[in-house]
């Protein structure tokens, strides 16, 4: 049967396509617009969920970040090959135990319970043998309190006239607190990380003596200022170095954020406090622009800018992204050959060191070199980089993955540094080391209440870090200090 088309049946046609033109292109744009949202939203997933996945196994994250949760146990995590050793001390090792003492201050004898009140007692004890002695090791607190008097010999003999003695340099008011009761406060103050009001309620209580919050203030302020010229030895010691570790650390002080910086190695310790983190505070620092050898860091911007120097990585670090990488990315294949990489390098590097060698073979280097590159052109090929749009000005967003291979791929000779040269360590842990009393005392004390407090904290503090690195404890480094001698530690 034909079909009547009349030109008002075509109208309504065109206006139906036309409709439905219109209704397509409109879903369309609204699906693609689901989509791109679907992707934004599954990719701020993927990146809150890589947030949450971190801790100090996985990023540069603190340990003590990581909470009261035990996090699981992953293979990838340990850096270290197991020694199939027991856990504990091994055998041969010396160990370390309180010994007898022969020279003791007090004896008591015990006897049987029986023996109280009885009337044979004493004849019993004159036949009796010591069957067992055990010693108890116990403080005396007590405070030593000495007058120092002014003699004057009203008449010579020799030389006629009056003769009246001096007091000694140290001795100048009527009532003071001796070297080793100030040694005793900043210590407190200092290693100890206890705040100045507890320091004063443990001493006071302790020695039964009025010691109070303020006079705490002044002993650790007059300490800083006997190692001013030791701080400034400890500086010129740094950058005469030809290897240097560097770091630095965030420390809260009158409620604003300030950085720490240290530069240390295996003998000294040189910390400063800046409000900047960056060149700025290293700058003020005055250490950095100076240094003409090795700097070990974490491989933050700021240190790129020094070009004087030769830069090592700390590879620790590279290892926590690496593992963040393989916990998060699983499809990042590239990631897991390049720890072990890292760890085959440092492998051969300790190897070399127990044989007492100069260097790594060539044909080992050859080899990791060969294997770097490899690894570097497979990461690309897994992540490639992203284009820029002609029209869109600045440079695209590469994601972690991408950054941490570009800079893998940018700074290959300082990250394989430590395997050309054995000097360099395979890690910055020394430096990370000076700073951990930072982050204690910031936990246990608070915030600092000042910049000027914090300084004399650091430098007291880089003054104990360079005396115990010399063998000397806290205690008599700071005795010696308040005694005018601190040079001991250049000795």
């Amino acid at each position: 049967m034909p079909v009547n088309i009349t030109e008002e049946f075509v109208h309504q046609l065109m206006g139906q396509i036309d409709f439905l033109t219109k209704q397509n292109s409109t879903l369309t744009a609204t699906v693609d617009s689901m989509n791109l949202t679907i992707a934004e939203l599954n990719q701020t997933i993927k990146e809150l969920k890589e947030q949450l996945n971190k801790n100090s196994k996985n990023s540069s994250k603190p340990p003590s970040s990581d909470g009261l949760k035990k996090p699981a146990v992953k293979k990838n995590r340990s850096f270290r090959e197991s020694s199939g050793k027991k856990q504990g001390a091994q055998e041969g090792h010396d160990g370390v135990h309180l010994s007898v003492i022969s020279n003791t201050d007090h004896t008591r004898d015990h006897m049987h319970s029986d023996c109280a009140g009885c009337p044979y007692r004493t004849t019993c004890l004159d036949k009796a043998c010591v069957k067992e002695t055990r010693h108890e090791i116990d403080a005396v607190v007590t405070v030593d309190v000495t007058a120092h008097n002014l003699i004057e010999v009203h008449k010579c003999p020799l030389h006629g006239g009056a003769k009246t003695g001096t007091f000694p340099e140290n001795i100048k008011a009527t009532v003071q607190y001796g070297k080793n009761l100030q040694a005793m406060v900043v210590a407190f103050n200092t290693v100890g990380a206890i705040s100045i009001n507890r320091t004063h309620e443990i001493l006071s209580s302790v020695f039964n003596i009025p010691l109070a919050t303020g006079t705490i203030k002044n002993m650790v302020t007059r300490c800083a200022e006997s190692l001013k010229d030791t701080y400034e030895q400890i500086r010129l010691k740094m950058i005469a170095l030809g290897l240097i570790h560097c770091d630095e650390t965030g420390s809260r002080v009158d409620g604003k954020t300030c950085w720490v910086h240290v530069a240390s190695d295996q003998d000294y310790t040189y910390l400063t406090i800046n409000q900047k983190r960056g060149q700025t505070g290293m700058d003020a620092a005055d250490v950095l622009s100076h240094v003409h050898g090795i700097i070990v860091h974490d491989c933050w911007g700021s240190y790129w800018k020094y070009q004087d120097v030769t830069h090592a990585i700390c590879c620790v670090h590279l290892l926590r992204e690496l593992n963040g990488v393989i916990e998060n990315h699983p499809e990042q294949t590239w990631a897991v050959r390049f720890k072990k990489l890292l760890l085959d390098m440092k492998k051969a590097r300790d190897k070399a060191l127990l044989s007492a060698k100069d260097e790594v073979s060539y044909y080992h280097r050859h080899k990791f070199d060969m294997e770097y590159d490899s690894i570097i052109k497979t990461a690309y090929e897994e992540n490639p980089l992203p284009e820029t749009p002609a029209k869109k000005r600045g440079r695209k967003k590469k994601g972690k993955v991408l950054n941490l291979i570009c800079r893998l791929d940018n700074y290959k000779a300082s990250v394989c540094l430590f395997i050309k040269n054995l000097c360099v360590p395979f890690d910055n842990n020394q430096a990370e080391r000076d700073l951990r009393m930072i982050k204690i005392k910031t936990k246990v004390s608070g915030c600092f209440r000042s910049e000027e407090g914090a300084q004399e904290y650091l430098t007291i503090m880089s003054y104990i870090g360079s005396a115990r690195k010399h063998g000397i404890n806290a205690f008599t480094a700071i005795r010696e200090a308040l005694n005018g001698t601190p040079d001991i530690i250049f000795n």
